[in-house]
């Protein structure tokens, strides 16, 4: 039997926090808005853009979020263009990755990213040719929505029940749950395990080991 091994990618492979918030500031300063502390930005990590700035600042106008939304797209692709995007991988993810695949796992991600922010992500960490299916905000409703998580199961052939998505946020929780496959979650990305766990997280990992110990499990 092939199983599905779905993960998150902000806060579950690589941490991208510092991109994030810096791109998130940029933008509503040139807006004119008010610019969120970074611990709201934190918990909103994982969301599309457009779901994410309404979260930040839902008393803006419409056209007031989509400017902020047009404006960190620019800010984030002029810093990759520039080389300061930084997305480390997590300790030993790398080494997991490999390691499931070499014991027929197959591996997704779905993310709140665009396409062209995963492929360049991926391809900085020479993951491209990692992973059997690849879902992103372009093409699907913002997360906990399951579409994004059906749509991974359906390109790699496998059922809810030989799938589990490992994610960071109660937002990955939340979309295992809708999906009916089963959820993991991880403590080292961006909210409290306790809210994993509440949201519908069977088990939380603190470290790539233990994740790969509950993967198997």
């Amino acid at each position: 039997m092939r199983r599905l091994a779905v993960f998150d990618c902000d806060g579950t492979l690589v941490d991208g926090l510092a991109a994030v918030c810096a791109a998130m500031e940029q933008a509503f300063a040139a807006s004119g808005a008010a610019v969120p502390h970074r611990s709201a930005i934190r918990r909103i990590v994982g969301l599309s853009l457009p779901q994410a700035v309404f979260a930040l600042a839902p008393d803006l106008p419409g056209e007031h979020r989509a400017a902020i939304v047009d404006e960190y797209k620019n800010a984030f692709r002029t810093a990759r263009e520039q080389g300061c995007v930084a997305e480390p991988l997590y300790d030993g993810v790398a080494d997991l990755l490999d390691r499931l695949r070499g014991n027929d796992w197959l591996l997704g991600v779905a993310t709140g990213k665009s396409d062209r922010g995963l492929a360049a992500c991926l391809a900085a960490h020479g993951l491209s040719n990692h992973f059997t299916t690849l879902q992103t905000a372009d093409r699907h409703p913002s997360k906990p929505d399951p579409a994004m998580l059906q749509a991974a199961l359906d390109e790699a052939g496998v059922a809810a029940d030989e799938a589990v998505m490992i994610g960071d946020t109660v937002f990955d929780m939340a979309m295992a749950r809708s999906a009916g496959v089963r959820a993991i979650g991880v403590s080292w990305g961006y909210h409290a395990p306790e809210d994993l766990r509440e949201a519908g997280a069977a088990a939380t990992a603190h470290d790539a080991a233990q994740l790969e110990r509950l993967l198997h499990d």
